[in-house]
This record gives structure tokens, sequence and C-alpha cells, in this order.
């Protein structure tokens, strides 16, 4: 059975179903009992304070204790209240719970997920509206989440809850109230696997998270001037799905790259130099990447979405692409 819900329901019952069944998750993170992240609402008064636990305002003793529990045997959620606050626990997350698993030759597992609201929404500031997903990227041992839509959260969290590696689950912001069908019972998505979420045959269009919204936008508007593009949400940049672009560019043979985070160093540069390495005769024209430039977010709200890429940068791109 379906009903449509929230994003943040969506999340809210997969932490709960999961709980109910594995007597082993429990969460961690600021303020998670009474849910300043609406996430965990209502978990406390369900689960007690054993397993819905408030912590210090100190991420990297946050991500430390979950990784010391992971390691013991428990499957723990740190929640981190910013994605910009993740990398006062970067030597955590980076040198530690993502390499444990090699330097113990196996021994040991580090079984945990860190819950990240991210990205830019209504002015919040440079520190507090950073899109670093692609930051993480980088480190050895680490897993990249970033659903797009209520269903594919449930689906993709359910899956990393009951991952033994640790993995970094973004949630945009701008997503919390989303609404979609999504089913009741607990399910699965296996991270790695892209989805196309519109079919078309002149350009190729990959992102994830609210810039999938953009595009989708964007891909409207051009179908009205006669022009079909594809778009590809990719749901996790760790695992990365180059198998689903590569089917699409055999037919579209234009690729356009759109994230909400710095372009420089971004997963744009990630996939276009891979297709470069890998597949460079599907193309028919120059890889495009469109990103943020690389400065502090601005606080001003009508300033800040100047600086966020958007679906007239979207459809832009892809027109310039198509005269090629």
């Amino acid at each position: 059975m379906h009903r449509e819900i929230t994003f943040i329901e969506a999340i809210r019952e997969t932490y709960r179903a999961a709980m109910i069944k594995d007597q082993t998750v429990f969460i961690l993170g600021e303020d998670v009992r009474i849910g300043i992240v609406p996430t965990t609402r209502g978990l406390y008064d369900e689960f007690g304070d054993k397993r819905v636990i408030n912590t210090p305002i100190c991420e990297n003793a946050i991500v430390g204790t979950a990784i010391g529990a992971a390691i013991s045997g428990m499957r723990p959620v740190a929640q981190i209240m910013f994605g910009d606050f993740l990398l006062l626990a970067v030597d955590e997350i980076a040198n530690q719970a993502g390499q444990r698993h090699y330097i113990t030759g196996g021994q040991l597992k580090v079984p945990l997920v860190i819950e990240v609201p991210t990205g830019a929404r209504g002015g919040s500031g440079y520190n507090h509206s950073q899109s670093i997903e692609t930051s993480f990227m980088y480190p050895p041992g680490l897993k990249v989440v970033c659903p797009s839509t209520p269903h594919d959260a449930k689906g993709l969290l359910w899956t990393a809850l009951f991952d033994d590696n640790p993995v970094l689950f973004f949630e945009h912001r701008r997503l919390f109230g989303l609404k979609s069908n999504v089913p009741v019972e607990p399910y699965g998505i296996p991270l790695g696997v892209a989805d196309v979420k519109r079919k078309g045959e002149h350009a190729t269009v990959v992102t994830f998270g609210w810039m999938l919204h953009q595009a989708l936008k964007a891909a409207q508007e051009l179908e009205t001037e006669g022009i079909s593009v594809e778009i590809i949400d990719l749901r996790t940049l760790v695992p990365l799905d180059m198998g689903t672009i590569y089917t699409s560019l055999k037919r579209t043979g234009r690729l356009v790259v759109v994230e909400e985070g710095r372009k420089r160093g971004g997963i744009g540069s990630e996939i276009a130099a891979t297709v470069m390495e890998e597949n460079m005769s599907l193309l028919k024209a120059p890889i495009m990447r469109i990103g943020a430039p690389s400065v502090p977010i601005p606080y001003c709200p009508s300033l800040q979405e100047i600086y966020l890429p958007n679906e007239s940068d979207i459809a832009k791109t892809v027109k310039s692409l198509i005269k090629e």
C-alpha cells in the first residue's frame, strides 16, 4: 500500500521501523530528542533515552562516539545539524570511520550512518548553507547518499542503516516538505544505482538532490521548444553509477552535470573526467558542468538565489549543447 507523505515523514518512519527491527540501532546528536531536525521528532517518546541520545555541541565527539559504538556491535545514527559542521569531524569521518575496516585487516566493521541536512535555504549564511557532499567522495571507505524524493529517501536510508560500512546520508533542506507516494512497509534501494527520472533523446542531464527538481523544470521548459532531455538522478555519489550515464549517452551524445555545490572539484569534474577516460566516443559535444562559484554563499536571500544554479542555467546550457 502507498500513501503520500513528506520527505521528513519518510525518514522518520524508516528510523522507527529500523529501531523496532534491530535493537542495536540508535540515534545520537544535538537535540535529537525534541527533533530540532524534525526527522527524529517523536522517537524519544517511543524509544527512550538509551536509544535517542542528546549530545554536547561537539561534532567530532558525536562522530567519534558513534564510531566506537559501531565497532562494538551497534548500528548508530549520528545526526549532524548542518552539512557545514561535518568539517569539524573530518578526521573522525575520513581517517577513522572510513579506513578502520582496512587498517584492521577486515577485523572491524563500522556500520554507521551520519545523517546530514545540507544545502541553501532562506538565507542562512555561509556556514549553514553549503553543499559539501562531494568533499566526502575523496576519502576511501565511505559511501555517500543523496536522495531527491521521499520514496528514494526511505529506500536508501533503509539500505544505509543495515550496511556494514559508514554511510553519509545527505538530505537537502528544501526537500523536507516535498511529498510523494511512498510504500508503508520498509524497503531497500541498492546503493550505487542511479534512476532515470525522465526519458529524453537530445541531451542527458545528470544531477541529484534539490537540483533534480530544477532540472525537471528545465526539461519541461525545453520540451516546449522541441528539445527532449533525459534526466538522471544519481541518488548516490559513492558508489557512482556510470553505467546508467553511458547507456543514456549512447542515445543522446550530450552531457550536462548539475550540482548545487561549488563547480570546482565537484561531482561534475569527476563524471566528466571519467567519461573522457572511458567513453569519449559517445560524445557529440563537450561535457558541460553547472555548479556554484567558488565564493562563500551570500547571506542575503536575493544574492543567494543569484549564487545558486537554477532551471534557467540548465535550460541555457542544454540549448547551447544542441547547437554544437
